[in-house]
């Protein structure tokens, strides 16, 4: 069982991040994905999931909505986050699972909005 993800690092308010997560075969198998989030002191949440069909089809929270764009490669068993026009309230830990999630969590990736 794996989860690793990188990408994350600290940015200015406006500043794009590409987050990469590469999941093991029994993880990312033929399963809808999505990447969650976790704030100091809030609940973690969920920000963005992709289907696995198209691998086109993604369904975002509102707040970033025109700003992230989830996608995946299959055959890499991989999933990516591109975050655009990064604001403050985007800092949080970064995490992908499946969607819904498994109860098993990788150590995620930190992304830090601030001038």
């Amino acid at each position: 069982v794996r989860l690793v993800e990188s990408g994350g690092g600290l940015v200015q308010p406006g500043g794009s991040l590409r987050l990469s997560c590469v999941a093991s075969e029994s993880i990312f198998g033929l399963r809808a994905m999505g990447w969650y989030r976790q704030a100091p002191g809030k609940q973690r949440e969920v920000v963005a999931t992709i289907s696995t069909t198209s691998g086109r089809i993604g369904n975002y929270v509102d707040s970033v909505k025109g700003r992230f764009t989830i996608s995946r490669d299959n055959p890499m068993n991989t999933v990516y986050l591109q975050m655009n026009t990064l604001k403050p309230e985007d800092t949080a830990v970064y995490y992908c699972n499946t969607a819904p999630p498994g109860d098993y969590w990788g150590q995620g990736t930190q992304v830090t909005v601030s001038s």
